[in-house]
């Protein structure tokens, strides 16, 4: 027998809210890996956890947000718990391998195809994953050519991500790529919405849970949010992940910079040390030939 599938009982509600965590975990962490690679060596590897955690947790968040509006006409929806928390593990461990790699190696073709590939077969495995932990009285199936399409969609979307991630550093362009990386990431969701169908084991009967999808998912939804409630007031309290990187740090006109490096570029400020060293016999050797006053 076969389901009644429908994923929007609610409206544009989880559709729209759905993708607002989606474009928040995003910009918090494209924020923050662009942090990284401008920051000292020390510091980088907490600034790439925090953005892996916040994309992760934003991905995930958005997931169960749009599968609150799910149901099964004939039958309800449960969630096991240990599966669905598994999810979000696979997440946040494998936007952070991707992670790393771009914001160590910067955006050659090699670290973004490497990282992209492992973040956007991360984000599939996560949504898939989450659907294994659905129970019901029936067997979910799934069209192969639109799980493939989805699994493309999440990997291209990654991969540009993580290059907007460590090229472009403008607050105004960042929040931008942020709002492209919710489309592309809620486009791939219903993507794999799109190929599911449920095929009932005769009879509705319990599923162990009781309630609406939005009544059970609701809880385990808190953590996460409230984390990236948390990241979201660290990003306004540090100006350079809110504005990019200050002026003095730009390069000059005609300066070679390496994608993700920061630029070299002497402070305004003040001469070093070694350089002022440098310049004091040539102005020792001007003074010698310049007249003095007394000599005319």
């Amino acid at each position: 027998m076969q389901g009644t599938v429908d994923g929007f009982s609610y409206g544009l509600v989880t559709p729209v809210a759905a993708y607002f965590m989606a474009c928040l975990g995003g910009a918090l962490g494209l924020r923050c890996t662009t942090r990284s690679v401008r920051n000292r060596r020390s510091f980088k590897p907490g600034w790439l956890a925090l953005g892996a955690t916040a994309i992760g947790s934003g991905i995930w968040t958005m997931h169960f947000v749009a599968m609150m509006g799910f149901t099964v006409a004939e039958a309800p929806i449960g969630y096991d718990k240990p599966t669905t928390f598994a999810s979000l593990a696979v997440a946040i461990v494998m936007v952070g391998i991707g992670i790393f790699i771009v914001g160590y190696r910067g955006a050659g073709p090699m670290a973004l195809v490497t990282g992209g590939t492992i973040t956007g077969l991360g984000v599939a495995s996560m949504h898939y994953l989450g659907m294994a932990g659905m129970r019901l009285q029936g067997r979910l199936e799934y069209d192969t050519l639109t799980v493939s399409l989805s699994v493309v969609i999440a990997v291209v979307a990654a991969t540009s991500a993580l290059w907007a991630a460590v090229s472009i550093h403008g607050f105004m362009a960042s929040l931008g790529a942020s709002l492209v990386m919710g489309v592309a990431v809620s486009g791939m969701h219903y993507m794999g919405m799109a190929a599911v169908s449920v095929h009932l084991h005769g009879a509705a009967g319990p599923t162990g849970q009781s309630g609406s999808p939005a009544t059970l998912l609701a809880p385990l939804l808190i953590g996460p949010a409230v984390f990236l409630l948390l990241a979201a007031v660290v990003v306004m309290f540090d100006p350079l992940l809110v504005m990019g990187e200050p002026h003095r740090l730009r390069p000059e006109a005609g300066q070679a910079v390496r994608p993700g490096v920061p630029s070299q570029r002497k402070p305004s400020y003040g001469q070093p040390a070694a350089w002022a060293a440098e310049r004091a016999p040539r102005r020792a050797a001007q003074r010698q030939e310049s007249p003095r006053a007394t000599d005319w």
